[in-house]
């Protein structure tokens, strides 16, 4: 289970994801609330993160690395909707932010190859666990 301090690192993360190219549009804000409520933190205090970010805490667990890497596969690929020219960039990014979770580029490099396959390019979480789990074995 993660604590407060790590949820609320996550979200940081992900609002400066979304902010990566300026401005978080509506739809990546919806989708980040969402996220928010389910990490059971407050309207107020996502908003807080919004402007004040916070120091990035480095997940123990692998399992909750994969989610988060999941979580941001999927803000990307919503991101990606409305602006197909920023598609290499917002792919480099992800592999930046994987990185620095800690998950293997191969993993990560698989999963961002295999995303073009799917539709919508979101890849079903039991097919990135399954990627994950092979490397980290």
């Amino acid at each position: 289970m993660i604590n407060r301090v790590e949820k609320l690192s996550l979200l940081s993360e992900m609002i400066a994801f979304a902010k990566y190219d300026k401005d978080i549009k509506r739809i990546e804000y919806n989708f980040l609330l969402g996220v928010a409520k389910q990490l059971d933190i407050s309207r107020e205090d996502f908003e807080y993160l919004i402007e004040n970010p916070i120091t990035y805490t480095h997940l123990k667990s692998h399992s909750e690395r994969i989610v988060q890497f999941h979580r941001l596969v999927l803000l990307m690929n919503i991101e990606q909707e409305f602006n197909e020219d920023n598609n290499s960039k917002g792919v480099i990014k992800l592999y930046n932010f994987g990185l620095r979770m800690g998950l293997s580029h191969e993993s990560i490099t698989k999963v961002l190859y295999l995303m073009e396959s799917f539709p919508n390019k979101i890849v079903p979480p039991d097919v990135l666990i399954d990627i994950f789990k092979t490397q980290y074995n």
